[in-house]
């Protein structure tokens, strides 16, 4: 596997010294993407909010920013993304709204109706299984909790179809099929949008 491919495939789970450099980039790379995303978030007041894939823990901060009365837990199966989150918010979790943990979507370690919120940035191409990995989500979601993804690519974009031929485990996913993952799951209502001139896509579905 050539540098370029292996680097491409930290996106996956992000390790070792490539693994940093990737964690690094997803903060300022995926920034416009996720801000776009919770622009969508419109009349809610979550107390309570999992960021499912936290990555470099720049979007737990925002959440964090966002919503000022609530915790955030962050979330992901990478032992460096994990770091890099907990560096990142230090200051929110000594003031014991943030948690950060390594777990899997497959097995949420989470109770039933926990959360009021759940985000998932730029993840989903990885999620083992998706219903089943959406069904973990409704469940540890309160009746009339939201589930959002947000996404560069819509499905179809030829960027996005290159990089699932060389990411291992990558699956591009378009709104019909997020869409009946999610029905399949246990959501009830599900909206989306899709950027102006980019593939960008958000999806809210609500338990």
């Amino acid at each position: 596997m050539g540098l370029y491919k292996k680097f491409v495939n930290q996106t996956r789970k992000p390790e070792g010294i490539l693994g940093k450099m990737m964690v690094s980039g997803m903060n300022s790379g995926h920034a416009k993407l996720a801000d776009w995303g919770m622009t969508h978030l419109k009349e809610i007041a979550p107390s309570n909010i999992v960021e499912l894939g936290c990555g470099g823990g720049r979007n737990t901060a925002e959440l964090l920013k966002r919503y000022q009365q609530a915790k955030v837990t962050a979330l992901d199966y990478s032992a460096l993304s994990v770091e890099k989150t907990k560096e990142y918010n230090k200051d929110m979790i000594t003031a014991g709204r943030c948690f950060v943990i390594q777990g899997n979507v497959a097995g949420l370690p989470f109770e039933d109706g926990t959360f009021d919120l759940a985000t998932a940035f730029e993840t989903v191409y990885f999620w083992p299984g998706l219903t089943q990995c959406f069904s973990e989500v409704c469940r540890v979601l309160k009746p009339g909790g939201s589930f959002m993804i947000c996404n560069e690519s819509d499905g179809t974009d030829d960027t996005s179809l290159k990089y699932e031929k060389i990411i291992e485990g990558m699956k591009c996913y378009t709104i019909d099929e997020l869409s009946s993952a999610l029905k399949s799951a246990g959501f009830t209502e599900v909206e989306s949008d899709r950027y102006d001139d980019k593939p960008w896509i958000t999806v809210i579905a609500r338990k």
